[in-house]
């Protein structure tokens, strides 16, 4: 197969957007590698040349495959090699099958398998948009009817107030915001309109403060101008994939069937026998009740036309339901009646509580109508980040949110065998919603798990666990920036009129034309999704739609702070009580000690949890405990190692001896401050001793007077009282000065004492190695002796 590629250059960047066919997969029905920057995609579309039998839907699957070799990366596991998907990588497909799933047409039922294998990861330039890019020019090329091209585009808002399309992983950090857009032609003609068909969005980590430094918050406003301006974007792609289509496309492949759910003379009799009683059910404003009377309705229907279409009984299902999908969107249409009895701006009735749980840090029960979230909030030591192993840039996650949808939230049985891509994907637009909010690691050095419990569901319990979550943490003491509130949008376009409608139900979310979910604060949106089945959405509707959105927004926030207003002062008597403080780069390894041997010590003496970690520049160490007392206490034991009192010359302490030498022994005389008392000085009545073992053992307690203090801080120290042959020591002087045996020395040890220095440094470099000037305490020493040089103290030292 001859090798096609095309590139353009996309407008306003200095990026090239490139296109190959014919050289990798040739065997799948269509295969394109896409190139932006150094990230490379390669996406495959197979099609099946048969229907299984008995199947009613389009069966679309989306496989996003991460390969670490992609970044130049071994996976991190046991078997050292790529296992499940990554939450990034199921996010990636429900990007790409949103759009791609209503570009099918009606009826199509063979299966259609869509595999992106991410060849190249240049840490720069994100992979998911351009796998958008790639599936719809796979399907273009593929001869699987497809109604393409389909274009993407990330776009980020600046601090300065403009649009950037195909922002890096960087220049999307340093943003307030980050839309990815898709959409497709409504003609071929290069100047036609783009008609969005699908919108993932959030705020950036550090949008609130780029907010408080000036940038131009986000508004509805500034999203309708967004959106606007990605059609540029998305239209150069579409104009690129049908270059390649152009070059590559095979022809169509042949004997596709399209299927109908029902013939026209059944919807004739169904809606003959079936209009009536389908009406009234639907006229039942309490859920339960309605489906009872239209599961009764349907009986009946079934009943009267069984005999009638022999053998055809799917087909009048199929059949009432799209007729009750006409009855409901007709009555909104042209009676302003929704299922429920409300009209297309009212919220079902709102309540919210919090401290629901006596053992949690946290809780925040929201309730909307039929649909109700708990959300529990658990805050842990800055070592139970989330590691990630991935192909992108981050490598850790502090803020986790994780949602459950068991079956029992819709009355239903079911197998719960842990999360699906849909549980992943709301839990991640909820995630993304509080994201802007959440305080710093700075701020409040604490990991955050939420996980939304979802209770009832009746419509929109994404938005649910995006309000409990506020609850939650708020509940918890976690001084969020803002409360955030979210709410589920719909849209009926009917006999062309555009019906938007606030707090849809899931009926109306199937039945409708559009699902948009937007999230945010009183003067900024957080987080939004949209997803349509019409082709186009006009501005000003999507105007009035934002719009409605917020005030609905304004109004939840007001319930939310009946049960709590602001961040309580204090986190949960039941969470860690935790601090962080920044200490120099040098000071890491005296923390630590050799092997762990100080922070361990310090933690088993006060109970506290600690832990250090450096960035290159500067060390932080983060203590934590439910105990304020233990905090308080371990915080002043290593403000002592970090600050160590000064020995003075002539002050006499009692210290412990911490290490035994063939030189001597080093006492520790105060926090952080250790000294070595020469093996010269350890006999009395002028008696040698040849080992320090035989008078001495570590952890003994001695009293020393400081003898001397050379240029580099080293102390040398000298005994107040003689030894005894057990190695105990007389009383402890109350005085600086020595004691008069201490002060007689026979004229052998004076020589000895006059070449201390000299043996002082080689026993240091013999011990231990060549330190220099910066070593203090045998800590220290043996920290450098055990780990050998180092440029700079490893940054994952606290593992216990």
């Amino acid at each position: 197969m001859e090798v096609a590629t095309v590139s353009g250059q996309v407008s306003d960047t200095e990026l090239t957007l490139s296109f190959e066919a014919g050289k990798l997969a040739f065997q799948a029905d269509g295969a394109v590698v896409g190139r932006l920057g150094d990230t490379m995609v390669l996406v495959t579309a197979t099609c099946s040349r048969s229907v299984r039998e008995g199947i009613d839907f389009f069966p679309l699957t989306v496989d996003i495959e991460e390969r670490m070799y992609a970044a130049g990366k071994i996976p991190g596991s046991f078997f050292r090699r790529e296992g499940r998907a990554t939450d990034q990588a199921i996010l990636t497909c429900r990007l790409i099958d949103r759009p791609l799933r209503p570009s099918f047409p009606d009826g199509f039922r063979n299966e259609v398998h869509i595999v992106g294998t991410i060849l190249g990861a240049d840490q720069e330039n994100p992979h998911d948009v351009l796998a958008i890019n790639c599936a719809s020019a796979a399907l273009m090329i593929s001869g699987i009817p497809f109604d393409g091209p389909i274009g993407a585009v990330r776009v980020a808002y600046s601090t300065d107030g403009t649009w950037v399309a195909h922002p890096s992983y960087q220049a999307g950090d340093e943003s307030t915001f980050e839309l990815v857009v898709a959409g497709r032609a409504l003609s071929d003609d290069p100047d036609s309109d783009i008609a969005i068909m699908m919108v993932e969005a959030g705020g950036t980590e550090r949008a609130w403060d780029f907010y408080e430094n000036g940038a131009p918050k986000v508004t509805e406003e500034v999203i309708a101008q967004g959106l606007e301006a990605s059609k540029k974007w998305i239209r150069e792609s579409i104009e690129l994939q049908r270059k390649l289509a152009a070059k590559a496309a095979k022809p169509p492949i042949e004997n596709i069937a399209l299927f109908s759910d029902y013939q026209e003379d059944v919807m004739a009799r169904v809606l003959e026998v079936g209009k009536a009683p389908l009406d009234e059910a639907n006229k039942i404003t309490d859920k339960k009740e309605r489906k009872i009377a239209l599961d009764e309705a349907e009986a009946k229907i079934i009943g009267q036309l069984a005999g009638e279409f022999e053998g055809k009984e799917s087909q009048i299902k199929a059949a009432i339901r799209s007729l009750t999908k006409r009855l409901v969107r007709e009555r909104i249409v042209n009676e302003n009646v929704r299922i429920d009895g409300r009209d297309t701006t009212t919220i079902r009735p709102l309540s919210s509580e919090v401290g629901l749980i006596p053992t949690a840090h946290g809780s925040g029960l929201f309730q909307r109508g039929d649909t109700q979230v708990l959300n529990i909030t658990t805050l842990g030591m800055p070592r139970m980040n989330q590691l990630l192993d991935t192909i992108g840039i981050d490598d850790s996650k502090r803020y986790m949110h994780h949602y459950n949808f068991p079956p029992f939230s819709t009355g239903e049985t079911g197998a719960m065998r842990g999360p699906k891509r849909r549980e992943i994907g709301h839990g991640l637009l909820a995630e993304r919603a509080l994201l802007p909010v959440v305080p710093s690691e700075e701020e409040f050095p604490y990991t955050l798990r939420l996980v939304s419990e979802v209770l009832s569901s009746n419509g929109s319990t994404s938005m649910a666990s995006v309000c409990g979550s506020t609850l939650s943490l708020m509940d918890a003491g976690v001084p969020i920036k803002a409360p955030v509130a979210g709410i589920a949008m719909g849209l009926v376009y009917e006999s062309g009129i555009y019906t938007t409608l606030t707090d849809i139900l899931g009926a109306e979310d199937a039945f409708g034309d559009m699902d948009f979910k937007v999230a945010g604060t009183r003067d900024s949106v957080t987080a939004l999704q949209l997803d349509t089945k019409i082709d186009g959405l006009p501005a000003e509707v999507l105007a009035q739609a934002l719009q409605q959105a917020r005030e609905a927004r304004l109004k939840i926030l007001d319930v939310m702070e009946t049960a709590l207003s602001t961040p309580r002062d204090e986190v949960n008597l039941n969470a860690p009580k935790i601090v962080s403080i920044k200490i120099p780069l040098e000071k890491v390894g005296e923390v630590i000690g050799p092997k762990g041997k100080v922070i361990n010590m310090i933690q088993q003496e006060t109970g506290a949890d600690i832990s250090v970690d450096d960035d290159g520049e500067v060390g932080t160490v983060v203590i934590g405990s439910k105990d304020s007392g233990a905090v308080e206490e371990a915080l002043a034991r290593i403000e002592l190692i970090i600050n160590p009192p000064t020995a003075e010359i002539g002050a006499t302490y009692e210290g412990t001896v911490v290490n035994l030498t063939k030189f001597g022994a080093f006492v520790n005389i105060l926090p952080g401050r250790d000294g070595l008392l020469h093996i010269s000085k350890l006999g009395s009545g002028g008696r040698r001793v040849e080992r320090a073992e035989d008078v001495l053992d570590v952890g003994q307690k001695i009293a020393v007077t400081v003898d001397d203090i050379d240029g580099a801080g080293k102390v040398s120290l000298v005994l107040v009282e003689p030894l005894d042959g057990s190695g105990a020591s007389g009383p402890t002087s109350s005085s600086g000065s020595r004691s008069d045996s201490d002060s007689v020395r026979s004229s052998s040890t004076k020589s000895e004492y006059v070449s201390f220095e000299d043996e002082f440094e080689r026993g240091l470099v013999e011990e231990f190695g060549d330190l220099g000037p910066q070593a203090e305490n045998s800590d220290e020493r043996s920290q450098r002796r055990s780990d050998g040089p180092r440029s700079r103290p490893s940054r994952r030292r606290n593992r216990r």
